[in-house]
């Protein structure tokens, strides 16, 4: 064996020991180009809005860091549109993504910790109540008065969680899809909307 196939052999045996972030199954992007989707449901506020009314809106998701352990994603709903004279405000939500989590970055400036987290070598510590996703099995947290179930079944892992006073939040990922539901209210139907992803693929 001359010392070119040695040499070539024992490179091939370095790189297949180094850890490789299998991409998170639910929330991941082949590149940082946006990727948007329509979403579809109703929206209410016992202020401004008698019942549920139909309510749309565009969402946008921008991978904005890649990792050799995960990735970020800046995840944002535009063209929010509906019949209610006081238009309804959705910040954007930015999600850590590794190979069996999906984290949501909930700091004061996002932007900059998104910068500070992207270059780390590996995953910041974070909280059991910042876990928004998961890809195999069940996971449960209480926090306070919030119960929070996540489970995986099929296809779709779904993130509930429930307030003692009504309050509510639920999100579904869809694997090899993404984000495909994202419900969000306030206890006795005070105020709180329901969006479902419309069927099709998302578009740049």
């Amino acid at each position: 064996m001359n010392c070119h196939v040695r040499l070539l052999i024992a490179s091939i045996v370095i790189l297949s020991v180094e850890p490789v972030f299998a991409a998170n199954p639910f929330l991941d992007a082949k590149d940082d180009k946006p990727v948007s989707a329509n979403f579809r449901g109703t929206e209410w506020n016992d202020e401004y809005i008698n019942g549920e009314i139909p309510f749309t809106a565009r969402m946008v998701m921008t991978r904005i860091a890649n990792m050799p352990w995960g990735a970020i994603f800046k995840i944002e709903f535009v063209d929010l549109k509906s019949r209610a004279k006081q238009k309804r405000e959705m910040q954007p939500d930015y999600f850590i993504a590794t190979d069996d989590r999906i984290i949501l970055l909930n700091e004061e400036n996002n932007d900059e910790a998104a910068k500070k987290i992207a270059a780390m070598d590996k995953p910041p510590a974070f909280e059991e109540n910042d876990i928004y996703g998961i890809t195999t099995g069940r996971f449960t947290h209480q926090e306070g008065n919030w119960e929070t179930t996540i489970s995986v079944k099929g296809d779709l892992c779904v993130y509930d969680s429930v307030h003692s006073s009504g309050h509510f939040k639920r999100i579904a990922w869809k694997k090899g899809v993404g984000l495909v539901q994202y419900d969000s209210g306030y206890g006795a139907m005070r105020d709180g909307y329901r969006l479902k992803r419309v069927s099709g693929k998302g578009k740049s």
